[in-house]
């Protein structure tokens, strides 16, 4: 069974969307189908297919977030010494080498990832091209617009 890395915040982001599926969600759909059903023939009942189809989006939901949980490697990386090294989890400070634009990203698991918050994907070229990687080293990511120079300026373990 694979493990997958994912950060504390990730976690409870997952946490979070399960207990609302269960405590909210799921009943309000069950008063739905129970209230179409009392609208006569199911055949012809937009109302209860919906409903039904519905709680099919959130039963399935609900056990692909147990399924993550279930298979997470939560990796809490503000407990972990930093060493300056990038790792699962770290906050990566990057000097673009030609433009001297700063920019900032995180590395996190494939289902947190969110490029307008900067968080990037463990998978993602950038990440894996950082990964292992120091302080003050120069590194070349392949981008679709070419080979882009990077400097990593900063590591930090927030």
């Amino acid at each position: 069974m694979n493990q997958y890395p994912m950060t504390v915040h990730g976690a409870d982001a997952l946490r979070d969307e399960l207990h609302h599926l269960k405590t909210v969600k799921r009943p309000q759909i069950v008063e739905a189908i129970a209230e179409a059903r009392e609208h006569g023939d199911l055949k012809e009942n937009a109302e209860y297919h919906a409903a039904r189809e519905q709680q099919g989006f959130c039963e399935g939901r609900i056990q692909d977030i147990e399924g993550k949980l279930s298979n997470a490697q939560i990796i809490d990386v503000s407990k972990l010494p930093n060493t300056g090294k990038v790792i699962f989890g770290v906050t990566v400070t990057l000097l673009n080498i030609d433009t001297d634009e700063e920019v900032k990203y995180q590395i996190v698991g494939d289902d947190e990832s969110d490029i307008k918050n900067n968080r990037i994907s463990i998978n993602s070229p950038i990440a894996r091209g950082l990964i292992g990687k120091e302080v003050d080293s120069e590194i070349e990511i392949k981008t679709p617009g070419g080979i882009v120079e990077y400097e990593i300026i900063a590591v930090e373990h927030i």
